[in-house]
């Protein structure tokens, strides 16, 4: 079932948007608040440095966890955080669901601005479902932002990349990933299996691992990090005309024939 996404409006003209995916466990609103609390360098947030940016946060869907027996957001079920790899196949299904979910969305955010003026991003299980419905679907958008992330379905994904003639733009966008070694939730060896193979397919990587910071972003460093990508993102954007919001007119009541 699509859930609605939580939506931050621009408080200036609308040059790009940002959709980003929360982890598993959380839900948009609250992520998108912790999100906004993070500062840079200077102590500034996200919406203070990026007025002219729409921040999208998809909900993922609830669903039966069969590791917490319990009903939890999550884009997809999973039996190991640590070891996202096993037991692949039952991930499959709602894996698949989201995919089509974020797709939506995109199509959706695509309209107004286009899709080089579009960011993809996630935090962690949000991570691993945005890269792999890039890859999957091959849209080439304007960069993707990956925190705390691994690669889900690698056999399926490495034979789809087999095929011959399979299109590789997709990785010809700006991709960055931040990792934290204290992260206790998703170790760091799953970020760098995740580099190594958007590599292996063509990408070219900014990778940026901190001391510290544990399953979230690092502060500042990683802020800082994320801010200058998006900045460079921004300025490599094919013409970013800010959109016009349409005008509401209030429709006459028609006349009927009784």
């Amino acid at each position: 079932m699509t859930t609605t996404p939580h939506i931050v409006a621009p408080t200036a003209p609308h040059t790009h948007t940002i959709i980003f995916l929360h982890g598993r466990g959380s839900d948009a609103k609250t992520f998108c608040s912790e999100l906004f609390e993070s500062e840079d360098s200077s102590i500034k947030t996200f919406t203070d440095i990026f007025p002219g940016i729409k921040w999208v946060f998809p909900n993922a869907p609830s669903s039966y966890a069969v590791s917490e027996r319990e009903l939890i957001p999550q884009w997809f079920d999973m039996t190991s955080v640590q070891r996202p790899h096993q037991d692949a196949e039952s991930q499959k299904e709602e894996l698949w669901q989201s995919v089509a979910q974020i797709l939506e969305v995109l199509e959706n955010e695509m309209k107004p601005v286009g899709l080089r003026n579009i960011i993809i991003a996630g935090m962690s299980q949000g991570c691993a479902t945005g890269i792999f419905t890039l890859v999957t679907s091959g849209i080439r958008v304007g960069g993707f932002m990956g925190l705390c992330g691994w690669l889900p379905l690698v056999e399926e994904l490495s034979l789809l990349m087999g095929v011959p003639g399979r299109e590789r733009g997709v990785f010809e966008m700006p991709l960055l990933l931040q990792h934290c070694k204290d992260d206790e939730v998703v170790p760091v060896r799953n970020g760098e299996k995740l580099k190594k193979k958007l590599e292996e397919w063509g990408g070219v990587v900014d990778w940026m691992c901190f001391e510290e910071g544990g399953h979230w972003l690092n502060e500042p460093g990683g802020m800082d990090g994320l801010v200058e990508f998006i900045q460079a993102v921004m300025r490599a954007s094919p013409f970013p005309i800010p959109v016009k919001e349409e005008k509401k007119t209030e429709e006459k009541p028609k006349s009927r024939d009784w």
